[in-house]
């Protein structure tokens, strides 16, 4: 199990979606199944035409208003546990707390588990 991201110090668009999905695409073998919400940007031309060029991305949209089916308000819920104490500097001190805070947990399976399990979605993994 992974954990990808990509953070901004913007508003994402469809632009910065694509290039998360190509991230995805070079980094995972086989079929790439994507979770995720209802969002904007999530949908549109540039979404569909990459879904009609690759066939091995499949995108499945989470039901409106269901942040208890989303492993992502797991890794949120964790990130903000491990920053509630701490005192940055400056943004750039932040943003370093947070990219160390998804680091701890990427290289937790465990934890990585207990982000998809804490949902209410089917048990899709052991």
């Amino acid at each position: 199990m992974g954990l990808y991201f990509q953070l901004h110090d913007h508003n994402i668009r469809q632009k910065e979606v694509c290039e998360f999905l190509q991230h995805l695409l070079r980094h995972l073998r086989g079929h790439v199944v994507v979770l995720w919400d209802n969002a904007n940007i999530h949908g549109g031309e540039a979404v569909r035409e990459l879904c009609r060029r690759v066939p091995r991305l499949h995108l499945e949209r989470l039901p409106p208003y269901a942040p208890e089916l989303n492993p992502d308000e797991g890794v949120w819920k964790h990130a903000k546990h491990e920053l509630a104490n701490g005192c940055p500097q400056d943004l750039d001190d932040l943003w370093e707390e947070l990219l160390a805070s998804l680091d701890d947990l990427r290289r937790s399976q465990k934890r990585m588990r207990g982000c998809v399990h804490q949902g209410e979605l089917p048990r899709f993994m052991p």
